[in-house]
């Protein structure tokens, strides 16, 4: 009776890759063969042990005779029982700052025009802050401090137009009686 039959000389049906008296594969051995090699680089062989049961992988006819080989082995990557090592913030990569919100940039600008324009675009430097912050915190788009910059400037253009609208009219109301 062959190996590979049982009972009454009729062939087995496979039994998939853990089927001991199935033929073995080119690419059974060399799976093997990495199994022994790992265990080898993992310190679990030494050379002499490692060549003795590579050469008998490469002559091996059966898994059976594979799974004998590396049975003391780990069959895959070993995890590792120690933490991680950090890496270090200087080798980590740089962080992408977030994109910037173009109606706080056009905030800022229209609160910095407010010197310029007598106050004009103070309106506009409001408009556009407020716009820009909710936009913002929507999106978590980066902005934040021009669009404040940008509002305070507005504000305080606005501010000061009401009050020199207001001394005007009281001055106004005075002279006429």
């Amino acid at each position: 009776m062959q190996p590979w039959q049982r009972g009454q000389g009729a062939p087995q049906p496979w039994q998939g890759q853990g089927g001991p008296s199935m033929l073995a594969s080119h690419a059974d051995r060399e799976r093997a063969v990495d199994v022994l090699r790992a265990g080898f680089s993992e310190g679990r062989l030494d050379e002499r042990e490692l060549d003795q049961r590579v050469a008998r992988a490469c002559q091996a006819r059966t898994v059976g005779e594979l799974a004998l080989l590396v049975a003391d082995l780990p069959q895959g990557p070993v995890p590792l029982t120690s933490a991680a090592p950090v890496v270090p913030p200087t080798f980590l990569p740089a962080a992408v700052p977030p994109r910037t919100n173009g109606k706080a940039v056009g905030s800022l600008i229209c609160g910095v025009l407010t010197l310029m324009t007598g106050g004009l675009t103070g309106l506009p430097a409001v408009v556009l802050g407020h716009a820009a912050r909710g936009e913002m915190r929507r999106n978590g788009e980066g902005g934040d401090g021009l669009a404040l910059a940008g509002l305070v400037l507005g504000w305080l253009s606005v501010a000061g137009w009401a009050v020199f609208l207001t001394v005007l009219v009281v001055a106004g109301i005075a002279g006429s009686g």
